[in-house]
């Protein structure tokens, strides 16, 4: 039971978990259409993100990007592939693992994204001014909850 000096339990909205998740919710159902068109998933679209940026890495190294497991990035980089934008080698240090390569249509995809950072960036308007401090904080966020996760 609780006392009269305890604090009342906070609300739903309160709740930093609550409002990252429902944001993040919300962020990827912006995205939702504009990927659908392109025959993309969010998690996907991450994928090739990382590519563009940094082409021939290893599942492992892509996962670690994409702070997941190899195990939850293997069966989207198979789908990549069977849609024929990346092809999966091989890696000659390592025979266990695979690097990555991009296809013509995987480097032509990134043109036909380019609208949707436009898009993203309209509908987050609001906050433009915010961003950067925004952003800033949620790295650290990360970072540090990286740290608890990891002991």
């Amino acid at each position: 039971m609780a006392t009269s000096s305890s604090p009342p339990p906070s609300s739903l909205d309160d709740k930093l978990c609550f409002q990252l998740y429902a944001t993040s919710l919300k962020m990827t159902q912006l995205y939702k259409p504009m990927l659908s068109a392109l025959k993309l998933t969010y998690p996907q679209y991450l994928v090739m993100l990382v590519l563009w940026e940094q082409e021939g890495l290893g599942i492992k190294d892509l996962a670690a990007r994409l702070q997941q497991d190899s195990g939850s990035i293997t069966p989207l980089v198979k789908r990549l592939e069977a849609e024929g934008y990346l092809l999966r080698n091989r890696d000659p240090r390592d025979e266990r693992n695979r690097v990555l390569t991009l296809t013509e249509a995987g480097r032509q995809l990134r043109s036909a994204c380019a609208s949707i950072d436009p898009t993203i960036a309209a509908n987050c308007s609001s906050i433009a001014g915010e961003f950067t401090v925004m952003m800033e904080g949620l790295r650290k966020l990360n970072t540090q909850l990286g740290k608890q996760v990891d002991n």
